[in-house]
């Protein structure tokens, strides 16, 4: 089920993903950053609030709480997109790696979430591997909304050309 055609207005309220996707959907949120790739199942968004440009998040187009949670179709193409957009990323950010992560235990975001996040060669070494997080903790400045944009464009063409 799509978040059109959820019925739990409740959660629905309390999510923010929830929330965002349907701004999405609508068109209301048509920055570039909000919506990067999409499929039937996920979203692709660049990551608000982070001092580290590229740094994705892929959500599902329904709300869950649980990586147990996802169909069988939703975790068949999990795999894919991670991969796709860990090379998206290396193409246009020139990262030597990427993190995959998945925690959901905010309040606020619970609903699953894949934070994909590039690593440059010259990412200082105390914010490497689960240390990236600090990258987050604003402390750093953050990615302005237009760098968001403009790197979510090219990453859009690199997807589309993969």
């Amino acid at each position: 089920m799509l978040i059109d055609d959820w019925d739990d207005r409740d959660d629905y309220e309390d999510c923010y993903t929830c929330r965002m996707s349907a701004e999405v959907e609508a068109g209301a949120a048509a920055a570039p950053r909000h919506r990067i790739a999409a499929d039937e199942h996920w979203r692709v968004a660049h990551a608000f609030g982070t001092a580290l440009p590229g740094w994705l998040v892929l959500v599902p187009r329904r709300h869950v709480t649980s990586i147990a949670e996802l169909t069988d179709e939703e975790a068949a193409l999990l795999g894919g997109w991670q991969v796709r957009l860990s090379r998206a990323l290396g193409e246009v950010t020139g990262c030597v790696k990427t993190y995959v992560a998945q925690f959901a235990e905010r309040e606020g975001f619970g609903h699953v979430h894949f934070h994909i996040v590039p690593r440059p060669a010259d990412h200082p070494e105390e914010l490497w591997g689960p240390r990236v997080f600090g990258a987050l903790d604003g402390t750093r400045a953050a990615v302005s909304e237009a760098e968001m944009d403009e790197l979510s464009l090219r990453l859009a063409a690199a997807l589309g050309a993969a």
